[in-house]
């Protein structure tokens, strides 16, 4: 039987109780729903505390931190995505004779920048125009219309999918006071530029409630906004359900800028291969990776375990298929205890995990491994959640909030140097069921509870380096 990489906690360290004071701890709170957690000595997995380490919780965004180890070992540290522009036939006095085709692998850092250059590479190859078609290639990775059907419609961190996406794809929806109502407009903005698109078109209704509404109809992201919640301007990201297109329109834009002319964008339907006129490559994986656990963004989380998953043989036909195959990896490496995903994200609630399942992926990497360099400073807070200034405790960690959950998972080196493990899971899942999906953005309690949860981390996080600094 092949022995597991990742280091098997002590039975007795398992078994170990909590010390005295942490029911008393997770009490005074007030926290409603499960807490469970585990804490190791990084460098020989000894559990040295444990809570409900067994109970199965949603871990929210740290889930992350399984798909960046999934990508890493699958992917490699050094892969990079790379969008391409094709011809089907040669280029003469300028003009692609047979189509133009802009084909992407699903990179996810993509923005509209990017493929402005990527758009006056084109013209430095000598291109003017095309004879043929202009045809989008996002076939990738399959185009999927949100990551959680189940959120809200117009919330910018759950976007559609596919092997073309742009600017994570959100859409920058600005309104401001006109002399006859408002003047709305809606682009593919980045730091240089920021053309107007038509694949997401708003609507200002003379209404109160409710304050967004989707359709998809005449070949567009139908919006409406109600007036009642403009106020005196402003500005949202909104997401993109049709990224393949959007991508293709701003490059026709830009392309455009750059004196090519090129027609409305047509969706390919086969595989498309041709001559290679230019390029752009994505930074290397690991630093996607470092954004995606920074940031926390969903579409890179969800592209890279797609791509992952591809990479091992799978069709990656949807996200719970892809998820299913990272289950079955971390199974593979952790024994027949597993997690069960529903994403690479962590924004569908249906997933789950123990804490103890959590610290033993963690300890793979542990001390030095790659995860640890990518996660992000956590600074230490006091139990009111104000940050602690100069604190001697460092924690590289990985975050993870929805409604009545909230997690944390990752590094903590105590003052005098010790590395150890932890993963945090508390989760109110039946006051999480009762929201309604229009509930789901701000929900009654919902920050409060979150500030508790927040800080008896804290408070954990303080009492491990303390107790177990030697």
């Amino acid at each position: 039987m092949a022995r597991s990489p990742f280091p098997a906690p002590r039975p007795e360290g398992l078994a170990k109780r909590a010390a005295p004071g942490i029911d008393t701890l997770i009490a005074r709170t007030g926290l409603s729903g499960k807490v469970g957690f585990v804490v190791a000595d990084a460098k020989t997995g000894a559990v040295l505390e444990a809570h409900n380490p067994v109970l199965k919780l949603p871990p929210a965004s740290t889930t992350k931190a399984i798909t960046a180890m999934y990508g890493l070992k699958t992917l490699g540290s050094g892969y990079r995505f790379v969008t391409r522009v094709l011809a089907t036939g040669p280029v003469q006095a300028g003009i692609v004779q047979g189509d133009l085709v802009l084909q992407g692998s699903g990179d996810p850092a993509l923005d509209t920048d990017q493929l402005a250059d990527l758009a006056a590479r084109l013209r430095a190859a000598g291109v003017r125009g095309v004879s043929g078609k202009f045809i989008y290639d996002d076939r990738a990775l399959p185009h999927l219309k949100s990551i959680d059907p189940g959120q809200p419609e117009h919330v910018g961190y759950n976007p559609a999918i596919s092997g073309l996406n742009l600017n994570f794809n959100r859409v920058h929806f600005e309104w401001k006071p006109a002399s006859s109502g408002w003047a709305v407009t809606m682009d593919a903005r980045a730091k240089r530029y920021r053309p107007q698109v038509q694949v997401a078109r708003m609507k200002v209704v003379n209404r109160q409630v409710p304050i967004y509404t989707y359709a998809d109809a005449k070949g567009a992201d139908q919006w409406t906004v109600a007036s009642g919640a403009l106020g005196k301007g402003g500005s949202r990201w909104l997401p993109v359900r049709r990224p393949g297109e959007y991508a293709a329109e701003v490059f026709q834009t830009l392309a455009r800028a750059q004196g090519i002319s090129l027609p409305r964008a047509q969706r390919a339907k086969t595989a498309q291969s041709g001559t290679e006129l230019a390029r752009h490559q994505s930074a290397p994986l690991s630093d996607i990776l470092r954004g995606m656990l920074k940031y926390s963004t969903n579409l890179t989380a969800e592209v890279v375990g797609m791509s992952a998953s591809r990479r091992r043989g799978g069709t990656g036909a949807s996200l719970s298929a892809s998820a299913g195959q990272m289950e079955d990896w971390l199974k593979a490496t952790l024994g027949p205890r597993h997690a069960k995903f529903v994403d690479h994200s962590g924004l569908g609630d249906g997933s789950r995990i123990s804490a103890n399942e959590m610290n033993r992926a963690l300890l793979a990497a542990a001390p030095d491994g790659a995860l640890k360099g990518l996660m992000k400073d956590v600074p230490m807070r006091d139990a009111k959640g104000k940050v602690v200034k100069g604190s001697p405790i460092k924690i590289k960690a990985k975050t993870g909030t929805l409604n009545f959950v909230s997690s944390l998972a990752g590094y903590v080196t105590t003052p005098k140097g010790r590395e150890l493990t932890f993963a945090i899971f508390t989760a109110d899942t039946s006051k999480r069921a009762q929201l309604s999906r229009s509930e789901r953005e701000r929900p009654e309690g919902g920050r409060s509870w979150a500030r508790r949860s927040r800080g008896l981390q804290a408070q954990l996080v303080d009492r491990w380096a303390t107790v177990y600094e030697l």
